[in-house]
């Protein structure tokens, strides 16, 4: 009897493994990574504003700001949600569906991996039809209301740590994936060019400094707890003007700036050529 359901659940998953591999998933989600990729670009071009001694809020939703402008601004944030939708389930289908296909040690990863990306993704759809409705939306403001919600709660403080920790280890793994080039399997048509050099050159730099800045959002959640103090938790933006306060913040923030523009183009890259 086990045998029959453990046969119709891997019918089922094999099913619903190839409806994953439609072209319109397929398209939508490559939409979504595109959109990705200007939101990291206009971050990028924030940051450099910021370290230059401008204004801007250096996040997601400061980017989106820039987006949403327009009397075609709400359809243009819907297009962007549906993209994001397209992408996180993308990922979902490749932490699940795909991953049982690995040995335990690469499933495990993999998982992880994509269905934190799926959650992060997911959250980005969201946050793009919160402006499609004509909401506002303040990242920072929302990271330090979350922080100081938990810390009155019971078992808060161990949920700040789970999430600081989760963005941190998050930053790791895409500062070892820059630096020993484990994007290369995404990409395709660019072997041994002089054209593929350039692009893992971009893919290398976007991975590390993406990484780095979400390190060290990870640690301002950390450093929320440590001083029992919410507003120290003030997201992407937060992190990256405290740099300021800093010998050598400036140059470090540039640095971060323009790295965060190399993985937009790496990820436009990646939109049209890359494997799904």
């Amino acid at each position: 009897m086990s045998t029959d359901k453990n046969s119709r659940a891997r019918e089922a998953a094999d099913t619903a493994e190839e409806v994953s591999d439609h072209a319109v998933l397929d398209a939508v989600a490559r939409f979504g990574f595109a959109v990705l990729a200007v939101v990291h670009i206009l971050i990028g071009i924030i940051a450099l504003q910021i370290a230059s001694g401008g204004s801007g809020e250096a996040e997601p939703t400061g980017a989106l700001e820039q987006l949403a402008g327009g009397t075609s601004g709400p359809w243009v944030m819907w297009a962007c949600a549906i993209g994001c939708l397209g992408l996180a389930a993308w990922q979902l289908s490749e932490a699940t569906l795909r991953a049982r296909h690995l040995p335990t040690g690469e499933r495990v990863s993999k998982t992880i991996s994509s269905g934190s990306l799926s959650i992060i993704y997911g959250s980005m759809a969201f946050t793009f039809a919160r402006f499609a409705f004509g909401g506002e939306v303040d990242s920072s403001e929302s990271t330090r209301d979350f922080t100081a919600a938990m810390m009155g709660s019971p078992f808060g403080v161990f949920v700040i740590l789970a999430v600081g920790g989760t963005v941190f280890g998050i930053g790791v793994y895409f500062v070892f994936k820059g630096l020993a080039r484990k994007f290369r399997p995404e990409l395709r048509h660019f072997e041994d060019t002089h054209r593929g050099a350039l692009i893992e050159v971009l893919g290398v730099i976007g991975h590390v400094a993406k990484g780095i800045a979400l390190i060290l959002v990870g640690i301002l959640f950390g450093a929320a707890v440590i001083t029992h103090d919410p507003s120290r938790s003030t997201g992407l933006d937060g992190s990256l003007k405290a740099l300021t306060d800093h010998p050598f913040g400036d140059a470090l923030l540039v640095l971060i700036a323009v790295g965060l523009i190399c993985y937009g183009i790496f990820a436009l890259v990646r939109a049209k050529f890359g494997r799904m």
